[in-house]
Formats: C-alpha cells, structure tokens, sequence
C-alpha cells in the first residue's frame, strides 16, 4: 500500500529547535501515520537534541531554497513554527519583521508551489492587540489589530492578514492557526515568567489585568491534533478561565504594587531614556489591556479540550519551579 493511500503524512517543521519544536518533535517520533518527519531549524541542532529517523536541516524560514527542500522530501505538511518571540540585544525591527513576516511569506509561497496539503501555524492572542476597547473575552471572530509599539503584536497580525489572503486565494492549502494565550510549563523561562520572580507584582489602578494561561503540554497537544485531524479554522489556545494579577500575587504571597497609569507611564519613559530599563512606556498597553481569550471554538469547534485550566497551569508552573529549587512564593 502506497504512503498516501495509508494516510502517512510528511510533515516538515520549522522553528522545529525552539521550544515548542523540540516538545512537538518528541511526541511525534511516536506517531505510527508519519512517514517522514523533516526538522528545519536556522541554527544546527546538537547531536544529544537529535531524535533517530528525524532529519535535521540547518535552514533559514527566509532562504528560497525552502521549497527545493519540501520537494526533495516530498512534503504534503508543514507545521509553521519559526518567529522571533523574545528579541536579543543585537535584533532590530527590520530583522524581526524579515522573519516573521517575510519568512512565513516564504514558506506560504512554498507550500502552494509544492502541492503542501495542510499547514498549521503558531499564531498568537497578541495578534488582537493591546486596546482599551477590547471585549473583555476575545473571540475568533474579533477583528486582529496588533499594536504597532509592539514588534510580536504587530507581526502577527501582518501574518494573519496573509494567512487570510491565501484562504481565498489557495483554498486547496488547508489552514490550522492556533492563536497561542501565554505559555507555561515546568521549563519555561521568558520576560512572561520573570514577571512573577519579582519581589512584588505591579499592577496599573483600575486595570484588572488578567492572563490566559495555557500549559505547553496542550500546546503540543493541539497541533497533534490538528495533524490527525486536518481540521481547517482559526483557533484560540488557551485554558479555560483567567487569572487576574491580583490573585496570581495572592497565591505567590507577594504584595500587589498598584500605581497610576501617569505615573508608572512616566516611570518607564525615564528608566529607557536612561538606558536602565529595556522597556518603554509603550509598555503600559501591555501591562492593562493583555488579551483574554475565549477557547469556546477550540473546544467545540477544533475539538481539542485543554487538559489543564488557566488556574491549574499556574499552579503547576509554581509547583514545578518549587521542585526545581526556585520557589516563586513569599511563605
């Protein structure tokens, strides 16, 4: 029986070295349907990260070679996970947008000329943006404004808008977005997570501010999902319920410091003029209008339920970083 009679996909991933790429490829080395399981990645991934069966390619999401690449393997599914999430010292806006945007052009134009069947992509809740007027749960069906101070927000967005443009386009290509909530699991470590090391958390006055959490196992899960099922749409990816900062400091113990807006506003201008800090005021909209996602769709529509809730991710995130000896409480 050929591959494609017994349903066996040929995935190709890319980002597949990040985070989420290394959780996604452990758990697909044991999908029995997967006839071929290409790990593309910009930077050479180490020996010991390295999985038997999985080939490995050293590749920009940039480079024109990408669909020689998926026409070598004969790829029918790309999982689309490459982006710049937290920018280094020596990034630029220029350089962010070249890989996010102009690399998931790349690999969209690549997917059509090679006959890819299906994509799934790592879109994110920042693509809705950061306004005072959002709803105070985001639906699929919220218009995705990004924010223009926020390079991630703003991409996303641009990103979607393309994704949209090729559903019309190419409705052959098959389409799984997954707008991500924020992250947590037990080896998380970003500018999210550092936000609860602080001795107290801020919080801005009259701004609830609550997060959306969703554990990286279900992450994983949900494009695991999307690959047995093919199932088309845009998503939320998020655990149920939501957590205001007022309560994430009650459970870590740690004292809740509410400031003006004016006030930390100002703050934050004089701290990046002086170079002390590396955020700026821009990062107030951040801080009081972080998107609240609805997963209504995804579990009734994508048919994926998260296994853990908002709540639950984030006692499990400092349940695990207790065990790590790095406790995140004040008891």
């Amino acid at each position: 029986m050929s591959e494609a009679a017994a349903g066996a996909r040929r995935v190709f991933i890319t980002g597949a070295d990040g985070f989420l790429g290394r959780s996604l490829l452990a758990e697909l080395v044991r999908e029995v349907r997967l006839a071929c399981i290409v790990a593309a990645d910009v930077r050479p991934v180490p020996e010991s990260r390295r999985h038997p069966g999985v080939i490995y390619l050293t590749l920009d999401v940039r480079d024109p070679a990408l669909g020689q690449q998926m026409a070598a393997y004969r790829i029918d599914t790309v999982v689309h996970l490459a982006s710049i999430v937290t920018p280094g010292r020596g990034s630029s806006r220029e350089l962010e947008y070249s890989v996010d945007v102009l690399g998931s052009r790349n690999v969209l134009q690549a997917c059509v000329a090679q006959g890819v069947q299906h994509i799934v992509v790592s879109s994110s809740g920042a693509a809705y943006g950061y306004h005072r007027d959002n709803p105070a749960w985001l639906r699929e069906s919220d218009p995705l404004r990004g924010h223009p101070a926020f390079a991630y927000a703003d991409h996303k967005r641009q990103v979607e808008e393309m994704l949209a443009d090729y559903r019309v386009s190419t409705p052959a290509l098959r389409q799984t977005v997954l707008r991500i909530g924020t992250i947590l699991g037990e080896t998380v470590d970003n500018q999210i997570t550092a936000l609860f090391e602080k001795p107290r958390l801020l919080a801005i006055r009259g701004s609830e501010s609550p997060f959306v959490f969703i554990w990286d196992r279900d992450v994983t899960g949900a494009i695991l999902h999307a690959l047995r099922t093919r199932q088309a749409g845009c998503y939320n990816l998020a655990g149920d319920g939501a957590l205001p900062l007022r309560e994430i400091a009650r459970r870590l113990g740690k004292p809740l410091r509410v400031l003006p807006a004016a006030l930390l506003q100002a703050a934050l201008a004089v701290g990046h003029a002086l170079r002390v800090s590396r955020y700026g005021p821009e990062q107030l909209d951040f801080l009081r209008y972080r998107p609240v996602l609805l997963n209504t769709a995804l579990k009734t529509e994508f048919g994926y339920v998260p296994a853990k809730t908002s709540s639950e991710a984030f006692d499990a995130f400092v349940a695990a970083r207790a065990a790590q000896g790095r406790p995140l409480t004040r008891w």
